[in-house]
């Protein structure tokens, strides 16, 4: 269906302005991290990278970001394992409660973020308080693994969807096992699908705030935590920016690597 030109301009400025109302405060927030003037003037009075430098010898921003680094690749590692194998047993094999399954694995993504933070928050005051384990950086990788794990689901369940049965058939009849077959057949052929999830994953867990606020203990801050907690002090301002952009950097690049390798293997490249 071709579109008339005058649908074609309406199309393009909507398109245009639902972009502009994302990508410019991201833009304004990259280009205040480089602004001369600590209260943010615009047009900006000068550019310098002494905020950046303020940024680097600042304790309170190294901690949280070596912070949300485990917690991410914490949660990642979780994810990549448990959202893998409950992938191929729904995929690959037929049982009861096979949708129910599915269905609750999907569930947590689709929940508001503070209904999981106070359902996470009373499961761990019920469950680990009693036997000595305290609110901490372990209960924040549990609770981003919760929504990690859809991530990778996802990703290696609709993976698992395009490769043909024929080829774990063929890999039967020639006398190769089910690992072998695994092995050799099925997991190279997910295994951008899974790099890919883990990528997201990660992401979704370095910029998550909402659940960590109702799991992380007094001592644990995250980057998220850090710039907010920080976000209301007028000295931390210029400091603060410099993190929001740097979070903003590190949640774009693996998204993009993510995005990259999905639609190179579309296109039947496994």
């Amino acid at each position: 269906m071709r579109l008339s030109r005058t649908a074609r301009v309406v199309l393009g400025c909507v398109t245009a302005a639902g972009l502009a109302i994302v990508y410019v405060p991201l833009l304004l927030v990259l280009l205040n991290s480089f602004n001369a003037d600590r209260s943010f003037g615009w047009p900006p009075s000068g550019l310098t990278g002494r905020w950046w430098r303020a940024a680097l010898h600042s304790d309170g921003a190294r901690e949280a970001l070596l912070t949300s680094l485990k917690a991410g690749l914490a949660a990642t590692a979780i994810a990549l394992v448990l959202g893998t194998l409950a992938a191929y047993a729904v995929h690959r094999h037929r049982f009861f409660g096979r949708r129910t399954v599915s269905f609750l694995l999907v569930l947590p993504i689709a929940l508001p973020g503070i209904v999981s933070g106070i359902a996470l928050n009373a499961a761990f005051r019920t469950v680990l308080d009693p036997i000595g384990i305290g609110f901490g950086l372990f209960t924040v990788v549990v609770g981003h693994a919760t929504f990690c794990v859809v991530i990778v689901f996802n990703n290696i369940g609709a993976r698992l969807r395009r490769i043909a049965p024929s080829l774990a058939e063929a890999s039967a009849d020639l006398g190769a096992r089910s690992w072998q077959t695994f092995r050799y057949v099925t997991f190279p052929a997910m295994r951008s699908a899974l790099f890919a999830g883990g990528l997201l994953a990660f992401a979704l867990s370095f910029d998550e705030i909402v659940v960590t606020t109702f799991t992380a203990g007094p001592g644990t801050r995250t980057l998220p935590i850090w710039i907010y907690e920080n976000l209301a002090r007028p000295h931390q301002a210029p400091v603060v920016n410099v993190v929001a952009a740097l979070l903003i950097v590190v949640s774009v690049v693996p998204v993009y690597i993510a995005q990259r390798l999905s639609s190179d293997t579309a296109g039947g490249r496994l």
